[in-house]
């Protein structure tokens, strides 16, 4: 079993997720008292925030590079940023570090793809919503990504910091959530993408009758194909 890397506490509440979805995908495949071989380095979030939202994307990358290179250092044959809006600099860091950074945006396009969906909208951070990170690995497989309006993706981003990312969630922003998805569906999205890590925890499978894209699930069950192939 190869030994991953996992970037994390971006935040700790989806980290959590990662740990439980990678352990239980190596034991479902390996049975027994098997379970993931892994390293977690968690980072503050506070400083991460503080970086992207003043737009210094490259104190980022140095905080993270460093961080890979330690789980490098520790025998980590590749590294997982266990957040969407940190694959903003995912290539770059692969540069830094010279190892492969598990992308959970080509882990996702694979995914849709394999429903033969062609047109999907996209809920995340305004970075993941705005930027072309995300939407260019969907491009690479013909997928067409919809995003909500300016005053929805403000919404979004803001209850993501001050609500998803301390563990809150409340009935009115779901309810939002699920407005800004069936716009998406009226315009033609045949799926969603929860394009977070901690939109998976305020919106579910049931709650709509399209497929989600739950981008947590979608890439530990990335890492797991890493680490046992």
């Amino acid at each position: 079993m190869k030994l991953i890397g996992l970037i994390g506490g971006i935040s700790w509440i989806s980290t959590v997720d990662y740990y439980t979805y990678i352990n239980k995908g190596v034991n479902e495949q390996l049975g027994g008292l098997n379970a993931g071989n892994f390293i977690i380095h968690s980072v503050n979030y506070a400083d991460i925030v503080k970086n992207n939202e003043s737009g210094n994307w490259d104190a980022t990358l140095e905080l993270i590079t460093k961080a890979s290179l330690n789980l490098k250092l520790s025998g980590a044959e590749a590294i997982v940023l266990c957040a969407n809006t940190m694959h903003m600099i995912a290539d770059d860091l692969q540069k830094n570090i010279g190892i492969p950074v598990i992308h959970i945006a080509e882990a996702t396009a694979a995914e849709i793809k394999k429903q033969e969906i062609s047109k999907v909208g996209l809920l995340g951070t305004k970075f993941t919503m705005e930027r072309d990170f995300f939407t260019n690995k969907l491009a690479d497989q013909g997928i067409t990504a919809l995003i909500p309006d300016e005053d929805e993706r403000a919404f979004i981003h803001e209850t993501i910091g001050n609500e998803l990312g301390k563990g809150i969630f409340k009935p009115e922003t779901k309810a939002y959530y699920l407005h800004v998805m069936r716009k998406l569906i009226e315009q033609g999205a045949e799926g969603i993408i929860l394009g977070c890590t901690e939109i998976p925890m305020l919106i579910k499978p049931g709650d709509i009758d399209i497929p989600l894209f739950d981008t947590t699930l979608i890439h530990s069950k990335a890492a797991v194909e890493f680490m046992l192939g």
